[in-house]
């Protein structure tokens, strides 16, 4: 009987060493790279080490803070606060967050610095209860000219500070709201400077009892299916602990937040001033890297690789 145990934790353990959690890395051999120039040779060489540094997690992953976890599938891998970072300032060009985010998610098939790659941020914003009253009187079109407005404000300011600008197009998505699993979604469609391509901005809320988990998929309009076929897997990974849940909330003691579900779609609704602020966008931008001592280098090959 013990052989047979100790057969069978042998069976699990290797199941799970084969569990895919890593996604196929780059390699470049030296016939490879001999046919480029010497700056594509640091740059892929710089990618490679890059990829293989970044810590692939799967499973169920207790989020910074204990309010949530995420039960991660075969299929996805997560990236720890510090890793998600770096990929999104150091690789995909972003302006560094004075904040770090609870992580990120990604298909298995694809690594961060692969063309079709995706992400999805997590953040949890803590200003409170949001009741979702107001779900179903919401005229999202008004709502979507407000957002624009905003974005313009936020766009100008981005100029001013040696970024360029962004534009909200349109709804790629327009929001539902899952009344029974308190879970919100909804789709931007957003274009960065002169860039050709929109960029897609797929939005998700988990509601709690003292706030919002915030995921955000950062991907390009044409992976708008993917995404979509992705959706549900993601939608079903958070959950809150227990106590932290949106039934565990006491109006007796905890705050209630100063806006419903149209200032979760909208951004933030300022409580003081009744404003529509703009809320954070990544980009996935391959044309803008910030690296320590190749930041010039990178950008002057993906500058090339861009027009190519």
């Amino acid at each position: 009987m013990l052989k047979n145990t100790a057969l069978l934790s042998l069976l699990v353990m290797i199941a799970g060493l084969s569990h895919a959690t890593t996604p196929v890395l780059p390699e470049y051999d030296e016939a490879t790279l001999s046919l480029m120039g010497e700056e594509e040779q640091a740059y892929y060489r710089w990618e490679q080490e890059f990829v293989h540094s970044l810590d692939y997690q799967d499973g169920i992953i207790s989020l910074p803070g204990g309010k949530a976890v995420l039960d991660v599938p075969e299929g996805f891998y997560y990236l720890s606060p510090q890793d998600t970072e770096r990929v999104l300032s150091d690789a995909w060009g972003n302006i560094p967050s004075n904040e770090l985010s609870l992580g990120m998610l990604f298909p298995s098939r694809f690594h961060p610095m692969s063309d079709d790659s995706w992400g999805v941020t997590i953040d949890f914003e803590n200003d409170g209860h949001v009741s979702d009253k107001d779900a179903h009187k919401i005229d999202y079109d008004d709502l979507l000219k407000d957002m624009k407005a905003d974005v313009r404000a936020s766009s100008e300011w981005r100029v001013e500070n040696g970024y360029e600008t962004i534009e909200l197009v349109g709804w790629a998505a327009q929001p539902y709201y899952d009344e029974i699993g308190k879970k919100l979604h909804w789709a931007k469609t957003l274009r960065f400077g002169d860039a050709e391509s929109e960029t897609l901005n797929y939005n998700v809320r988990v509601l709690g009892r003292e706030g919002v988990l915030v995921m955000n998929f950062i991907a390009s309009i044409e992976q708008l299916a993917d995404v979509e076929q992705s959706l549900p897997s993601v939608m079903a990974m958070p959950s809150f602990t227990p106590g932290n849940t949106y039934a565990d909330y006491d109006p007796s003691i905890d705050k209630l937040a100063a806006y419903g579900i149209g200032g979760l779609v909208a951004g933030k609704v300022l409580a003081k001033t009744g404003l529509f602020a703009v809320a954070l966008v990544f980009l996935k931008k391959f044309g803008i890297f910030i690296v320590v001592g190749l930041g010039a280098l990178l950008r002057s090959i993906f500058g090339r690789k861009k027009e190519s």
